[in-house]
């Protein structure tokens, strides 16, 4: 294949203006945060993100390289088609029911991150057992996206793989590094306008190609392959199941998301940037279900592809640019191909200032250094995008399963780290104890269950397993959401017994060597807006302690309608006690 001057031409336009755009983006953070609060700007954008710029960045959560791609991967694959392009509705769902029970206790809380009401429940060193999964989750998932970027963009310009992921990753990373959340933001609106244009103008050329087959009659009629609206076996039942609430449920615990949720201006206005993503991550799917189809639907025999077709070359998941590169005219390829590699951008950067917010702030401020300045976590959290983009981009380049430890890490998500969200925020009297307990439980249960992708095999068999055709046991009962429900029903039977045991004289109170019972009394009176250290409290901690509007503001949980909140709360909860 011949090097493209063009399309290194368009790729580097695509990539200026983005820069462009990220760091004007920068500039804006600096002029409008104070100096007192410049972490939290880049964290949370100053909490006033507007309604078509956080809608953008919202639908930005999910939809991004990997998302498009895999759609389009999922239609084309034969036995699998339309049927099991879950992501679509899996993650509209998922922003659905953040939006609708999950932003609102968030946002109103004035919380900085995900991780916030853990450490504050369950203290720093669960908040940094549950780091680990989170940590995990982003990393992947910006490694996997950029190695995907790196397949893509060799398979239309014909251009060092290694050169083109380092690029990308040196682009998000600096835009993210200099701008926080104002500058992923505000690309987001450029990465989603390419992604929307670059594929919808695709579209009509590769479905008008000659050796293209009417989508319509492919749909339902085996022709170049079985249909590509494709089926669901009665085997696999359980099987979709368990993926499908995987992506629904395991969508919502991500720092990704509840950046963009305490980033907007009101708990309402959070709730609703969720519904409008929703409907957003439904409208960017088509474009790349189409591609599907038309891969599917396409005789590569009469194309410059070649005699086999993709599915045989085992480049199955590079189907979308492909479609681009040998079914649309040259100059047209070269704008999808900007488009998608916008659309990686979009998920690698908010991945990389997800987790060194939650490092700079959860585990550096809150549990090593509660007395740092605000320019001491501004440096940390530009010390740490630096270093978790050069190590998501080094996953890239160097690990040959990035994408089978994200699907492990995504797991985790789900069945450790939802089941402690659904605790903190609506279970009533959970503890350390509980957490701990819910959180080893889910995480045996899930690595003894087996990963394929991994050639991890499993040490327990649930009924209906089979062996493939490389002597990998799979799975075909739902162990996922057994190992998520799990964790949950554990967290509470062991908090309530804890409970119990404490507060009955059963065990002494110095059993209670994490302070989650015997302390609690004193923790529920402290100041609501501030994390605290478990173990660190002392008598006059005991009496009750009022919000203080101080200049600290990076040390606490800062919103004024959290002060708003915890006044009316405190209120109730001293009438019901009277």
């Amino acid at each position: 294949m011949a090097f493209h001057v063009e399309g290194l031409v368009a790729i580097i336009v695509f990539y200026l203006a983005i820069l462009a755009v990220g760091i004007w983006a920068a500039w804006k953070t600096k002029n409008t945060s104070s100096e007192g609060d410049r972490s939290e700007a880049i964290i949370v954008g100053g909490r006033d993100i507007g309604l078509l710029v956080g809608g953008f960045t919202m639908t930005a959560t999910w939809v991004g390289g990997g998302y498009i791609n895999g759609t389009a991967e999922a239609v084309y694959v034969p036995g699998y088609g339309l049927a099991w392009a879950q992501a679509p509705i899996g993650y509209s769902l998922s922003l659905v029911l953040g939006g609708l029970f999950f932003a609102k206790p968030m946002r109103s809380k004035g919380y900085v991150t995900m991780l916030d009401p853990f450490q504050q429940l369950y203290g720093k060193r669960m908040g940094g057992l549950l780091f680990i999964p989170a940590l995990m989750g982003e990393m992947f998932w910006a490694a996997a996206i950029f190695s995907a970027l790196g397949a893509t963009i060799s398979v239309i310009i014909d251009i060092n793989v290694n050169i083109s992921v380092i690029v990308s990753a040196l682009i998000a990373t600096m835009y993210t590094l200099v701008g926080g959340l104002y500058s992923v933001a505000y690309t987001d609106v450029v990465q989603l306008f390419c992604i929307f244009l670059g594929l919808w103008i695709s579209v009509p050329f590769a479905m008008s190609h000659p050796a293209v087959t009417d989508i319509g009659i492919t749909a339902v009629h085996q022709v170049h392959q079985a249909p590509w609206l494709g089926s669901i076996n009665s085997l696999d039942v359980y099987t979709w199941l368990d993926n499908f609430l995987l992506l629904t449920l395991g969508g919502i615990p991500w720092q990704a998301y509840f950046q963009r949720v305490l980033s907007s201006s009101s708990a309402t206005y959070a709730q609703v940037l969720s519904i409008l993503a929703a409907f957003g991550c439904l409208v960017m799917a088509l474009p790349a279900i189409l591609i599907g189809a038309i891969g599917a639907s396409t005789a590569w025999n009469e194309t410059a592809y070649g005699a086999t077709d993709p599915m045989a070359r085992k480049e199955a998941d590079m189907i979308l640019p492909i479609v681009l590169q040998y079914l649309c005219p040259v100059y047209i390829s070269f704008f999808g191909l900007g488009a998608v590699s916008a659309a990686v951008m979009s998920s690698a950067d908010s991945s990389i200032l997800s987790a060194s917010s939650m490092f700079a702030r959860n585990i550096y401020q809150l549990s090593f250094r509660q007395n740092a300045s605000d320019r001491e976590i501004v440096w940390v959290m530009r010390i740490t995008v630096f270093v978790f983009g050069a190590s998501a981009t080094a996953m890239a380049l160097l690990a040959s399963s990035v994408y089978g430890l994200w699907y492990l890490s995504s797991d985790l998500v789900y069945i450790i780290i939802f089941p402690q969200l659904l605790c903190v925020l609506f279970i009533k009297g959970t503890n350390t104890y509980g957490a701990i307990a819910g959180y080893l439980f889910g995480l045996v249960l899930r690595i003894t269950g087996g990963e394929p992708y991994l050639y991890l095999q499993p040490l327990i068999y649930y009924p209906g397993w089979y062996q493939d055709e490389n002597n990998i046991y799979v799975q075909r009962f739902p162990f996922k959401t057994l190992a998520m429900l799990t964790s949950f029903f554990t967290n509470i039977i062991v908090s309530y017994l804890a409970k119990y045991l404490f507060e009955s004289g059963t065990l002494p109170p110095k059993l209670d060597f994490l302070d989650a019972v015997v302390a609690r009394y004193s923790r529920e009176h402290m100041d609501k807006a501030t994390l605290v250290k478990s173990d660190n409290i002392v008598l006059n901690e005991l009496a009750p302690v009022n919000p203080r509007r101080s200049l600290s503001l990076s040390s606490t949980f800062t919103n004024k309608e959290a002060f708003n909140y915890v006044d009316s709360t405190a209120d109730l909860s001293h009438a019901e006690d009277n």
